[in-house]
């Protein structure tokens, strides 16, 4: 990336979801939508950040993302003056959530049982779902996707999922992929990158679900939620 200052890059996992409360593995599955949880949840999101001014707004093209973004796009909308234009939506699948193949749909507690399992929470690096994705192509994409976007840019957006959002901080922190089940992305939560130099300004925040009660997603929940 060019250097072209400072650029804060704002990572956001979509809120709870209908496959998180039946513990599934979602995918893509993009009939997979928000529950009411996360449709709360959504809201604290928008309320927390319809106050900042965000140079581009890229997520993930998967219901959950879209629904997630939401709000905040509605408020940020109606607080679009002539000194501060309104950042478009950019729908993107360089960010989606990963292709698990033939593991999507299928109950977390039914595939911790199996021997992959295993092998995806101790190393990653040298996993491939079934007819899928692997963990290392994943983290390429979604990696080369926040340097495109973040390019002469002051502060943006990426809405996401949890595997892809936790991949992008382990690279930004120098650590192996096969360290990064070790880091925790829950349902709503925020982190921050600053560009160019890899700081980690914050990490997996959910200060602002903290007020609502119900809100606050407690379990640890998704494909790298370690053993069920």
């Amino acid at each position: 990336m060019k250097s072209q200052g400072r650029c804060e890059v704002v990572l956001l996992r979509h809120a709870h979801s209908t496959a998180n409360e039946k513990g599934i593995l979602a995918g893509r599955d993009n009939s997979v939508g928000l529950s009411d949880k996360g449709l709360l949840q959504a809201e604290a999101v928008a309320e927390l950040l319809a106050s900042e001014r965000f140079d581009g707004i890229y997520v993930s093209d998967l219901t959950r993302c879209r629904q997630t973004v939401a709000p905040l796009l509605k408020k940020l909308r109606t607080k679009v003056t002539k000194s501060q234009s309104g950042a478009q939506q950019t729908l993107t699948k360089a960010v989606i959530e990963m292709d698990y193949g033939t593991w999507t749909g299928k109950k977390l507690a039914v595939l911790s049982k199996r021997p992959l399992w295993q092998e995806i929470q101790r190393r990653p690096s040298t996993v491939r779902f079934p007819d899928g994705e692997s963990f290392l192509e994943m983290s390429l994409r979604a990696n080369q996707a926040v340097t495109s976007f973040a390019e002469g840019k002051k502060r943006i957006l990426i809405v996401s999922h949890g595997d892809v959002i936790k991949s992008i901080l382990a690279h930004h922190m120098g650590l192996s992929l096969d360290n990064f089940q070790r880091l925790t992305v829950d349902p709503a939560s925020i982190s921050i990158i600053a560009l160019p130099q890899s700081h980690i300004v914050t990490m997996n925040s959910t200060s602002h679900l903290e007020a609502k009660k119900g809100v606050r997603s407690h379990e640890t929940l998704g494909g790298g939620a370690g053993v069920i």
